[in-house]
């Protein structure tokens, strides 16, 4: 019977997966992390901003890409390019159109590994009611404990999206049609 069950457990032991991915909560809490963004202002200057409120999750695994998984959700309400009045234009229907889309979300479909640290995270972005496939150059900073007895991992990412491709039709000139995002998260494993 020892036997049996010596070689059941060994048995399940190959069967069972060599490495799981790590579940990581995005620190928004301690402000680690920010979703900022820039476009270009009639084709004079730039404008920046950036989301205050969102939250996310994450699973990852260096050695295992594949079971990889984010999450993100925006609270567009949220928006904050440090002025007021052009907030509340940024929120109106014009653009964001909050009463109607108040939040805007990524999840992840793919994430692969580029070399050097390097990144390709391709999912469904899902803002002003409209969802598309878009990809995230991210690269990863770093991961390891922390001060206070947890185990962090940090990244960055890059994409652009068009105004139109999410059903914003507002015309600020032919330079102003894409917007460039950025991320910087960083996770904290649960």
């Amino acid at each position: 019977m020892k036997k049996i069950l010596l070689a059941s457990l060994f048995a399940s032991s190959l069967l069972a997966p060599l490495s799981q991915a790590a579940d990581y909560v995005i620190d928004t809490k301690g402000a680690h992390a920010s979703i900022n963004f820039k476009i270009q202002h009639l084709g004079y200057s730039w404008l920046t901003g950036r989301f205050d409120t969102f939250s996310g999750n994450f699973s990852y695994d260096a050695d295992n890409l594949a079971d990889a998984k984010i999450e993100v959700n925006i609270d567009t309400t949220s928006v904050n390019s440090n002025h007021s009045e052009r907030d509340k234009h940024l929120r109106g229907g014009k653009y964001l159109n909050v009463d109607k889309f108040s939040n805007a979300k990524f999840v992840s479909s793919s994430i692969t590994d580029q070399g050097d640290n390097k990144l390709l995270v391709k999912g469904t972005f899902t803002l002003h009611g409209v969802s598309k496939e878009i990809a995230i150059d991210a690269v990863k900073i770093g991961e390891g404990k922390d001060p206070w007895g947890g185990y962090r991992v940090g990244f960055s990412g890059t994409t652009t999206i068009g105004l139109k491709d999410f059903g914003i039709k507002a015309n600020l000139g032919p330079k102003s049609t894409h917007v460039d995002i950025s991320l910087h998260i960083e996770g904290i494993r649960k």
